[in-house]
């Protein structure tokens, strides 16, 4: 088998990922998008959080031509990303209980803002406690999530429950449980995650419907443009101002 083949047989199985996330989450990105565009028009703020790999697809959110200005990465130290060395630390801090409620109660989070929690397994204790943490404080939250692991994989949190159990709205990636989509009998283990591609997707589906929503409403959405078009960098520079008191990425 070339590497062609099983280049073209990824290629295809995303495809096909984000074809069912299209038609079966059609609704749920409507609804979340439209949350967005709520929380903005009633002077609320954006924020976006995940752990380890599920960061890339949060972070993709913030200061992102063509996206929406107001998306502010929440982040928790040694947890997002994998800059953190050794890696497996990031990996401990997401079983870590009260990590979530220590971020959220020293963060610019209050009541009215909706916050964007990404977290593949949707098992362990920092997502779970973030979403309960801030829906007691008043936050709308949207989860994005492969709702599959909850009925596969037991619960990390002392409660027992997953993040899509403590959500607002709920987005189902469809990732099979394992993330890796390509197998051989010659390699041993599966391999070739499609997460991240489904998953940013999926939320710049909801940015995308969110700047509809508003737009319908009369109101500008307040987006970004390219710092490498003519333009763009006082264009940014408008929204910035515009927005100064909503931004926390600039301070």
């Amino acid at each position: 088998m070339s590497d062609r083949t099983l280049a073209g047989q990824y290629f295809d199985a995303a495809i096909g990922l984000l074809q069912r996330v299209r038609d079966e989450e059609a609704d749920a990105v409507t609804a979340a998008g439209t949350l967005l565009a709520d929380t903005v028009a009633d002077g609320g703020r954006l924020f976006a959080f995940g752990a380890g790999h599920s960061s890339l697809a949060a972070q993709d959110l913030v200061y992102r031509a063509g996206g929406l200005a107001l998306v502010n990465l929440l982040a928790v130290p040694g947890a997002v990303g994998v800059d953190v060395v050794p890696a497996t630390l990031g990996s401990a801090l997401e079983r870590v209980d009260g990590l979530a409620t220590a971020v959220l109660d020293t963060s610019p989070l209050r009541a009215g803002d909706a916050l964007v929690i990404v977290s593949l397994s949707g098992r362990n204790a920092l997502p779970v406690e973030m979403a309960l943490h801030a829906r007691a404080l008043g936050v709308r939250v949207i989860g994005v999530t492969s709702v599959a692991y909850a009925t596969a994989t037991t619960s990390r949190h002392t409660s027992g429950t997953f993040l899509k159990d403590h959500c607002d709205l709920v987005l189902d990636s469809k990732i099979a449980v394992g993330d890796a989509e390509l197998t051989l009998d010659t390699v041993p283990a599966p391999f070739a995650p499609a997460s991240t591609v489904v998953t940013s997707a999926l939320l710049q589906a909801v940015v995308a419907t969110a700047a509809g929503v508003l737009a319908d409403r009369g109101v500008e959405p307040p987006l970004l443009r390219s710092g490498n078009v003519d333009g763009g960098h006082e264009w940014n520079g408008r929204i910035f101002d515009r927005y100064a008191d909503r931004i926390f990425y600039r301070r």
